[in-house]
């Protein structure tokens, strides 16, 4: 068998992507495809047509039509088994099979084209096998990106303690000139904003657990293969492309899933007086049902960038019936906030650090109740005789919860095609190089608080576990409010501005 040329076409014959596995010039590969059309016998069902001088061996796809090319001698079996291969490859790369979809994954079908077939010959392949080539994992990026890791983390720990002895330095210079206005821990208004940034961090965040890097030992060659080195050469192709006139489809930046937990844009208006109502949450239920972990993290942050509001003091609505365990900053005046809710310095002739963001307040919740969880998860997979049916269904516990950009994904089976979708609310993406499968709803709340997606494919049961969550949130979880600020002494209020924000740390049912 001597394959000629691999496209993806329309039923006009216009080439979206063609590749030649021998010597052809441009103008032969698109008039042979331009000519394929006109060749097809209307009303007959036939999978291949001939010329004089080569064989069309195609396949429909909705609109589009995948074609090889081949000379007459060819063995027909051999290349109707690699068009069915071929057929394959597609869903893999694109969701939809249109024109658009498959412009934006182009380079993506060229690669795997390639692997299909050498000089014109068919390689002994299969799709899984495919797929593994095309991501050309490598032992030695993994090294070089352990090694760079590492770097990074000892420069960070060098800057962290360069910046403790200019602290150090500063406070001893203030010793021998004059006293400062300030306190220890708060820093003082002569402080610049990165001294008094570093000791909160110390402070007030919980400190996470250091983990020690795996001893990496040196490659024998210098030269790592690092495979992003070759996305300047693809710019430069493709700004090639582009002079010679051609029309090149940029990749979507909506398409790329949002990593781990998201940060919610800040008010446009920030006031003197600034507060960040933060809260992170961590959670793993299993897929029976039950409740295995719960932890939320809450922190009320200051930051007051004009003098004159410095001394004030900031009352709470405290509505929460989760069980929060709530704790002041040291420098807050504990008896003051338990009596009247109210966040201010035990010392009142004092002003809260300027320029600087400080947590007055934290409040952590740690439970196994199911009725706290916000947001249930149910997966029903069920075997079938064609694979297994997968029905999945959200439900909104926390009716008073606002959850913005919910994503759910789902692990699906490799080297099997993409899922069929049936009944769905919201949209959906199906990563076909990580296998997974992404559920996006822009909004779950109240008026929309239960959905469902059906899907099928072959698979196990325990192949569709475990299932992630991600989502932000306006809405705090715990019903902690800020309800103004006043200044110290009986004075009037004080202007502020508000961020409140609710984000997933981990939220899996396993």
């Amino acid at each position: 068998m001597v394959l000629l040329a691999a496209a993806v076409c329309t039923k006009a014959g216009k080439a979206i992507v063609s590749r030649q596995f021998v010597e052809m010039t441009r103008t032969r590969v698109e008039g042979l495809l331009a000519a394929f059309p006109k060749l097809m016998n209307t009303g007959k069902q036939h999978t291949f047509v001939e010329t004089d001088s080569v064989r069309y061996v195609y396949q429909p796809l909705e609109k589009l039509y995948m074609v090889l090319i081949t000379t007459k001698n060819s063995n027909i079996l051999e290349d109707l088994e690699t068009l069915r291969l071929f057929s394959r490859v597609i869903p893999e790369y694109c969701r939809v099979l249109e024109e658009s979809e498959i412009s934006e994954h182009c380079f993506d079908l060229i690669f795997a084209f390639d692997e299909i077939v050498a000089l014109g010959y068919r390689e002994n392949v299969n799709l899984a096998q495919i797929r593994t080539f095309t991501e050309m994992d490598s032992h030695e990026e993994k090294v070089f990106r352990a090694v760079r890791e590492t770097q990074e983390r000892e420069a960070k720990a060098e800057m962290k303690r360069k910046a403790k002895e200019l602290q150090r330095a500063r406070q001893d210079a203030e010793r021998a000139g004059r006293k400062s206005p300030g306190f220890g821990g708060f820093g003082n208004s002569g402080m610049s904003s990165f001294t008094s940034a570093t000791i909160i961090t110390d402070t007030i965040e919980p400190e996470k657990p250091k983990v020690s890097p795996a001893t990496v030992r040196p490659s024998g060659s210098s030269k790592a293969l690092k495979l992003g080195a070759k996305g300047k050469e693809v710019d430069n192709f493709v700004d090639k492309l582009k002079s010679e006139g051609e029309n090149i489809v940029t990749s979507s930046a909506g398409r790329k899933a949002s990593e781990a937990s998201k940060v919610l844009q800040p008010p446009v208006n920030i006031e003197s007086v600034h507060l960040r109502v933060e809260e992170k949450m961590s959670l793993t239920c299993g897929r029976d049902g039950g409740l295995q972990n719960m932890e939320v993290l809450g922190m009320i942050t200051l930051r007051v960038t004009d003098e004159k509001n410095g001394r004030i003091s900031i009352l709470l609505n405290n509505n929460d019936k989760k069980g929060a365990q709530l704790q002041t900053h040291p420098h807050v005046d504990k008896k003051l906030f338990t009596t009247e809710s109210l966040l201010g310095l035990k010392n009142q002739d004092k002003s809260f650090p300027l320029n600087s963001d400080l947590g007055v307040l934290k409040w952590r919740i740690q439970s196994t109740d199911e009725s706290l969880i916000p947001l249930t998860i149910n997966c029903w997979p069920s075997e079938s005789g064609s694979g297994c049916d997968v029905n999945i269904e959200y439900e909104l516990q926390d009716e008073g919860l606002e959850l913005n950009d919910v994503i759910i994904t789902i692990p699906v089976p490799s080297g099997v095609g993409a899922p069929v979708v049936g009944d769905l609310d919201g949209q959906y993406n199906h990563d076909s190089r990580k296998n997974l499968l992404e559920w996006s709803l822009p909004v779950i709340d109240e008026k929309n608080k239960s959905g469902s997606l059906e899907f099928s494919i072959d698979g196990k049961p325990n192949d569709f576990f475990p299932i992630n969550v991600s989502f932000v949130s306006k809405r705090n979880f715990c019903d902690i409010q800020v309800a103004k600020v006043t200044y110290v002494g009986g004075g009037g209020p004080v202007k502020f501005s508000l961020e409140t924000s609710f984000v997933v740390d981990k939220y899996e049912i396993l």
